[in-house]
């Protein structure tokens, strides 16, 4: 019976090799950031369906979308494969540190030619004076056995420096994968909460235009009616008319951006794109409370899932490093086996082997020196990639920081521009309606109602979005976007 071995050297490459891919998989995956929403160029923008389409409206709140897009968005199912993926190349690392326990049996009919194997006439005669009157008895030279035999075997590696170093890359490479994926759902709470925001503000702007189209819909049939009586000019009626012409014209382009944002944000939470459904949160709006750039920074080295991967990737890479520089120690395995055979319905003796081996290399000194420097590179690299990531962090911070409080300010402005437009479109409907002005100074005034309704908006929008971009700088975005939004 043979038993098939793997020389130690090999075992080692082969461990080595597993490490280094547990080290690719784990820093393969990063969320796609891509201005052109579809999933072919960034997968946060899709999601797996879920649900049937139905008549019923959906009533979709933002915690709702935000919760759905957690279950159903493709980024994070891909990053979630990855991570499996990882997890189950760790347990292959395991099985290292394990005994190889394999039992083997079979059962067979033989047939032997002895003819063939030089067990021949000749060879009995040879032996015929060992009999009784010389004559040997005749031996049929084709002999049949039944053949029953079972096998245990045995195997286990009692230390080796490379499989001890390549189980401490695993454990990190597994801990980076795990922040790959809890990147991904800050990366879906972002998305999905910066498109159902927009949905949001486009909903508002549709209100707006519809709101502005009424009302100049009543300033036409006004000037209409004073033009049939004889009281105001046609010149004063073709105005509003314009007016609400063109302002019908941007109720329907509002309308058309309402529903394909819509579209969007459906297809990142896994709704059908033909369900409809209701946004039942509006706008939010408060003020955060106060903190300072270094604060934040402070958090976002605890909280930055993408810092932790890279740490992690670190401490990986420095176990490989470790796991190449111990191909110099010896490797000390055991292996053994049992087994019984039974021949013919005669059974025999059991048979057992105990081996251990030592093995260490003599003269591999270029290839070892190779896969050590080619490994501290890649130390050197992520070392210098975190020295990055960390000034990285801070601009992050910093920008996120100014953004929220400039569109804060913007927001406050657009309040009051709103606030004095409306204040100018009363007055200026007393004066028209006191006859003292003709009708262009009341649809100038409408105009600027309207541009200064659709900028508050598009502020209350931005702000929202620089705070989500702040909590998604600092780490915090999953557990703390209802803090940052003041839902």
């Amino acid at each position: 019976m043979q038993v098939s071995r793997i020389h130690p050297s090999a075992a080692r490459r082969s461990t080595i090799s597993l490490y280094c891919a547990l080290l690719l998989a784990a820093a393969a995956f990063a969320p796609a950031q891509s201005p052109n929403p579809t999933s072919a160029a960034n997968p946060f923008y899709g999601s797996v369906t879920a649900a049937p389409v139905t008549d019923q409206p959906l009533q979709l709140s933002l915690d709702d979308a935000v919760a759905r897009g957690l279950r159903n968005n493709l980024g994070l199912q891909e990053a979630q494969n990855a991570e499996r993926a990882i997890h189950g190349q760790q347990n292959q690392a395991l099985q290292e540190f394990l005994p190889t326990i394999t039992l083997t049996g079979d059962t067979g009919y033989h047939q032997f030619n002895l003819a063939a194997q030089g067990f021949g006439p000749s060879v009995v005669a040879k032996f015929a004076k060992l009999f009784p009157a010389g004559n040997a008895p005749a031996f049929p030279l084709i002999t049949r056995a039944t053949l029953t035999e079972g096998q245990l075997r045995f195997n286990q590696i009692l230390f080796s420096g490379p499989v001890i170093a390549g189980w401490r890359a695993a454990g990190a490479a597994t801990r980076a994968a795990h922040f790959s994926t809890t990147r991904a759902r800050g990366e879906v709470v972002q998305q999905v909460a910066t498109a159902y925001l927009r949905a949001i503000a486009a909903a508002s702007e549709v209100d707006n235009a519809k709101a502005q189209e009424q009302a100049d819909l009543v300033q036409f049939n006004n000037a209409h009616q004073a033009h049939i009586a004889g009281t105001l000019a046609n010149l004063d009626e073709l105005r509003p008319r314009v007016q609400y012409l063109a302002q019908q014209q941007a109720t329907i382009a509002a309308q058309n951006i309402y529903e394909k944002d819509l579209i969007l944000l459906k297809r990142e939470i896994g709704i059908d794109p033909g369900q409809p459904i209701v946004l039942t949160d509006r706008a939010p709006y408060s003020d955060l409370a106060d903190q300072t750039p270094e604060e934040l920074r402070a958090v976002a080295f605890r909280s930055r899932q993408d810092y932790q991967n890279l740490l992690n990737q670190q401490v990986e890479l420095k176990a490989v490093h470790a796991a190449y520089r111990s191909q110099r120690l010896p490797t000390l395995s055991f292996s053994g086996n049992y087994g019984v055979q039974e021949i013919g319905g005669a059974g025999s003796h059991g048979t057992f082997a105990a081996i251990g081996t030592l093995s260490f290399p003599i003269f591999r000194e270029a290839g070892l020196r190779g896969d050590i420097d080619a490994s501290q590179a890649q130390v050197n690299a992520v070392e210098s990639q975190l020295d990055d990531l960390r000034i990285k962090i801070d601009q992050q911070i910093r920008s996120a920081f100014l953004d929220t409080r400039s569109t804060r300010q913007l927001v406050e402005v657009a309040r009051s521009n709103v606030e004095l437009a409306t204040r100018a479109l009363s007055d200026e409907t007393e004066r028209v309606n006191a006859g003292v002005d003709n009708t262009l100074p009341l649809v100038t005034a409408q105009a600027t109602l309207a541009s200064a309704q659709n900028n508050l908006v598009e502020s209350l929008y931005q702000y929202n979005v620089a705070k989500l971009a702040l909590a998604r700088a600092a780490g915090v975005l999953e557990q703390q976007y209802r803090a940052y939004l003041g839902r």
